[in-house]
């Protein structure tokens, strides 16, 4: 199957949540980008072949963390391919969302993110853009202001990871800064 044809057929404005540093986690003026049923073939092979495809690699599969984490040396994509997960984002006083297969989640670096529930067979894919790799973080003492440093030093994406570089991600990202 064609890359193409797994994606949705147009490019749709993805949802965006935005979080402020609450003192513990630093979050990000950048928004997390929700692109819902943004693959047609919600399957691990076609998420891996999407990202790859525009440049966000390092791809793996397993699960969502349940205990609040942050990345303060890459964004970071995740595409839901089996199942359903309530998401946490932005810390303990964030927002809850509930991702299903097919759906994208773009977080910036340094938004908390955890997994607040899910189904007993939810699955996902993770990657992050090229040149980049994750760190983790918790939010415990000591971290900042190192993180906070890491996090102003990583750069922006060359391509939004579900559209390329005819993406929102950019524009979005670009309007935030």
């Amino acid at each position: 199957m064609k890359l193409a044809e797994k994606v949705a057929a147009k490019i749709v404005e993805p949802a965006q949540h935005r979080f402020e540093d609450d003192t513990v986690f630093p979050n990000s003026r950048l928004p997390v980008l929700i692109y819902r049923a943004a693959i047609a073939t919600p399957k691990g092979a076609a998420f891996e072949e999407l990202f790859e495809a525009h440049d966000w690699s390092s791809a793996w599969r397993n699960g969502l963390y349940t205990v609040h984490h942050y990345h303060s040396t890459a964004h970071e994509v995740l595409g839901i391919f089996q199942g359903w997960v309530t998401a946490r984002l932005g810390g303990p006083r964030g927002q809850t969302v509930r991702l299903e297969a097919g759906d994208v989640v773009v977080i910036p670096a340094g938004v908390a993110h955890k997994n607040d529930g899910a189904s007993s067979d939810f699955r996902v894919v993770g990657a992050y853009p090229d040149g980049t790799g994750p760190d983790m973080q918790y939010g415990k003492p000591g971290e900042r202001p190192g993180t906070d440093r890491n996090i102003a030093a990583v750069p922006s994406p060359a391509a939004d990871p579900v559209h390329g570089s005819a993406g929102p991600l950019t524009r979005l990202w670009r309007r935030a800064t």
